[in-house]
């Protein structure tokens, strides 16, 4: 049995969701479970008119949902016969006036929540599966949709909600496996779930990775296939550097660290209910196929290049507390962080000296909160458009010089913060966000002129 997930490019159209079909069939010997994201582009206008009714603007909600409702109907009258589209319109329909309702009820209340946020989200996976679903019917598959809200049970932080495992993996035997047994192929749509009380959140954005990885697990499938619109994890980003190369096998470890640090083929958190259950991740080519795309292990071979990939994080903003009054005073680091645990903002990279600590956070709404908070402890000053470059490969500490060769390469750049050390595979630093095209221009050309063929393609 495997996991199929395919992102919004993958499912974006017609034709897309059509080469899914495709797909999907080459692989119906190995048992596939689908799980799909939303249409392209479909959470962001979901989110957008979810924010127009939260600020009373109901005609603008409206438009966007007759935007999308048409957009839906006319994909599935391409896909779909008349008899199986008759069938769809009419579900379609009751969809979206439910949609139509619950901004009518945004609007009225003149108040957009987190839970309110989820609900209008999570309509695009909603819909996505049911369309691809009736898809594979029409392409003479037998598929059936599951929904994800009935076996993916997550806790009540709506927008960011932290899967339950236990629950989910009993949930998912229960309505999942009796389909495969059946010779069916189950449907689900990633990124959304629900609580134990049937209250639908979502695992936040990008999470549809995250779903089939969830699923995979729970269900110990024998691989995770996630399709996307390109053919695997490259060196770095192939928009900066054109000669960037696939990487044909990367570690787990590798691979989560690349992902949180920048590299956007998949969800920083796909790759841990893999690794637990030790579960292969081919990263693949929905508009390529045939590309063997990059592996995923538990262990990936030697490489002789020091470095497997670069991957940059943009919108990083550095926060800096200083306290002289608080010099070896004991508490003081936790202080620091139970204040980053009270707002809910995630660390990066972290610098101490005796009296004071450097944190490096994405840039958002909440740190001028943050920085009040911080300042009853110490002095605060914060500073934006910045971004951390990461280089990832195996056993960089047992490297020596490594650190001197990238930082020579960088002489003539400011560094504000550098990181080495607290992990076997990563050397990150910071700089200012309008430095990183150049910076791995620099460092793709020194460190990956020649490749090591049985790890790069």
């Amino acid at each position: 049995m495997i996991v199929m997930k395919f992102g919004g490019t993958s499912v974006g159209d017609t034709r897309a969701i059509e080469r899914v079909a495709g797909i999907v069939t080459e692989r119906l010997t190995q048992k596939p479970v689908v799980v799909v994201s939303a249409m392209a582009k479909v959470t962001d206008q979901l989110l957008t008119m979810a924010k127009a009714a939260g600020s009373g603007d109901r005609k603008t909600a409206l438009k966007l949902s007759r935007e999308l409702r048409e957009r839906h109907y006319n994909t599935a009258g391409e896909l779909l016969g008349t008899a199986l589209f008759t069938e769809f319109h009419s579900d379609l329909g009751d969809d979206f006036e439910s949609l139509d309702e619950l901004l009518r009820g945004i609007s009225a209340v003149g108040e957009l929540t987190p839970r309110t946020t989820d609900h209008v989200a999570a309509y695009g996976e909603m819909l996505s599966s049911k369309l691809v679903a009736a898809a594979l019917s029409a392409h003479g598959l037998l598929s059936t949709m599951v929904d994800s809200r009935k076996c993916i049970v997550t806790d009540n932080a709506h927008t960011r909600a932290t899967p339950l495992f236990d629950e989910t993996n009993d949930r998912l035997r229960a309505h999942v496996l009796p389909l495969l047994n059946s010779g069916r192929v189950p449907l689900m749509g990633g990124f959304i779930g629900a609580t134990k009380a049937g209250i639908t959140t979502t695992i936040g954005r990008g999470g549809s990775d995250f779903s089939a990885a969830i699923v995979g697990a729970g269900l110990d499938a024998e691989k995770i296939e996630i399709w996307t619109d390109v053919d695997g994890m490259m060196t770095t980003d192939p928009n900066i550097c054109p000669d960037a190369r696939r990487i044909k096998v990367i570690s787990f470890d590798e691979a989560a660290e690349l992902a949180y640090f920048g590299a956007k083929v998949l969800h920083p958190a796909t790759v841990l209910p893999a690794i637990q259950k030790n579960i292969p991740v081919y990263i693949l080519n929905s508009r390529n196929p045939s590309c063997e795309g990059t592996r995923i292990a538990a262990r990936a071979p030697a490489c002789r290049n020091f470095f497997k990939a670069i991957a940059a994080k943009r919108r990083i903003t550095i926060v800096d507390v200083a306290a002289p009054r608080m010099l070896l005073a004991h508490g003081f680091l936790k202080s620091i962080f139970d204040a980053f645990d009270r707002h809910r903002i995630p660390v990066d990279v972290v610098s101490t000296s005796e009296v004071s600590v450097s944190l490096t956070v994405d840039s958002n709404e909440s740190i001028p909160a943050l920085a009040a908070d911080l300042a009853k402890l110490a002095d605060v000053k914060y500073e934006g458009r910045k971004a951390i470059v990461c280089l990832v490969g195996e056993n960089l500490r047992e490297v020596p010089g490594i650190a001197g060769r990238v930082f020579g390469e960088l002489s003539d750049l400011k560094i504000r913060m550098i990181s080495q050390g607290a992990s076997e595979i990563n050397l990150t630093f910071v700089i200012e966000e309008d430095a990183v095209p150049w910076v791995i221009q620099r460092l793709h050309r020194v460190f990956f002129s020649e490749l090591d063929p049985a790890v790069f393609a």
